[in-house]
C-alpha cells in the first residue's frame, strides 16, 4: 500500500498515482492517541488500520496527483536518524575532496560508519515535494544526497538484526541536503527544509528486500546519483541494530540510510528529480534563501 499526505494535512491512499482521500480515518486514529505519545499515531497502527484504509479508498473518487500539493508522508517523525559513509564509492568520493568536506583544514573524522556512528537531523528539516528547498547559506556549497529511507513502525531498543524487520513499517525516499563545512554533521544538515521526503510512504510488503532497491536523482535533467541498496556497507538490518544500541526507536522515526556517490552542488532555480520504481518519483525545486 502507498500513502501520501497532501494539501492541508490530508491523508490519501495512492493507486497508480491517483490519490483517494481517507483523512477521516487519520482523524479518528489521532483522536484516540495520547497527547504524550512518542511517535506518529497513524504509523503506529498502520497494520491494524490497513483494511479500513483500503475499504475507504475504494469508496471515494480519486484525485490526480498533479492536482494536489504533496507534504512529507510521515507527519510526526520524532527522530531523523542518518547514516554517514554507508557506500564505499561515496567514501572514496569524499576522501578525494577534502576541500569540500572541510577536512583539508579541519579535523579528520575516524574512518568507517562503525566509528562515526549515526547522526541526527532536526525534525524542522522535514518537508514534502511541494515545499521545496530554500538554500540557507548561498555563500557556501550546498549539496544534494538522495537516500533510501526507513520508516520505523514499532518501538524498540537493542534490536537484533534478526528482529530488525519487525520494527520497520515501510519506506520512502529522502534528500539529505547538506551545507558543506567543518561544523558537526547534525548542525549543518539540519537547516529548515534540508530533509525532503516523499513522494509516498510505502508499506514494507511493497519492497521484498530493502537491501536490493535501485534509486536515482537527476539534477536539472542530468543523472547525478544512480544508486542501489545492495551496495550498503551496513545493510538495513545492521543499521537498525546499530542505531538501537544507542537510541530507542518509535513509530514514525525515520532513518536515512546513507548517500551513494554522485553528490553535487545545488543552486536556486535547480530541480532535483528523485525516483525509485517501488516508491515513486518526486521533483524538488531549489529556491533562494528566505
Amino acid at each position: 500500500m502507498k500513502l501520501c499526505r497532501y494539501n492541508d494535512d490530508r491523508l490519501g491512499v495512492v493507486i497508480d498515482d491517483i490519490i483517494h482521500d481517507v483523512t477521516d480515518i487519520q482523524t479518528d486514529v489521532r483522536s484516540q492517541a495520547r497527547y504524550d505519545m512518542k511517535g506518529d499515531p497513524v504509523i503506529a497502527v498502520i497494520d491494524d488500520i490497513r483494511g479500513r484504509l483500503e475499504e475507504a479508498a475504494g469508496k471515494v473518487a480519486g484525485i490526480a496527483r498533479a492536482d494536489v500539493a504533496l507534504l512529507p508522508p510521515v507527519a510526526r517523525p520524532g527522530k531523523i536518524m542518518a547514516a554517514p559513509v554507508n557506500y564505499e564509492a561515496h567514501v572514496a568520493e569524499m576522501a578525494a575532496q577534502p576541500h569540500v568536506t572541510g577536512e583539508a583544514d579541519g579535523p579528520k573524522r575516524p574512518p568507517g560508519i562503525q566509528n562515526q556512528g549515526i547522526f541526527l537531523k532536526s525534525n524542522t528539516a522535514v518537508v514534502g515535494e511541494s515545499e521545496g528547498v530554500a538554500i540557507r547559506f548561498p555563500d557556501r556549497r550546498n549539496d544534494h544526497e538522495v537516500e533510501f529511507v526507513l520508516v520505523i513502525g514499532k518501538q524498540g531498543s537493542h534490536v537484533t538484526q534478526a528482529d530488525a524487520m519487525d520494527c520497520i513499517a515501510g519506506y520512502t525516499l529522502g534528500l539529505d541536503m547538506t551545507v558543506r563545512g567543518i561544523e558537526d554533521r547534525s548542525f549543518r544538515k539540519s537547516c529548515d527544509g534540508y530533509a525532503p521526503l516523499g513522494p509516498y510512504f510505502v508499506t514494507k510488503d511493497e519492497i521484498p528486500d530493502p537491501n536490493n532497491v535501485p534509486f536515482t536523482v537527476h539534477l536539472n535533467g542530468k543523472l547525478q546519483q544512480d544508486a542501489h541498496t545492495k551496495d550498503f556497507i551496513f545493510n538495513t538490518q545492521r543499521l537498525v541494530e546499530f542505531a538501537t544500541e544507542f537510541y530507542t526507536i518509535y513509530p514514525g522515526d525515520i532513518m536515512f540510510t546513507g548517500s551513494p556517490p554522485g553528490v553535487s552542488e545545488v543552486k536556486p532555480g535547480d530541480e532535483m528529480h528523485c525516483a525509485c520504481s517501488y516508491i515513486g518519483e518526486m521533483k524538488v525545486k531549489v529556491r533562494g534563501a528566505e
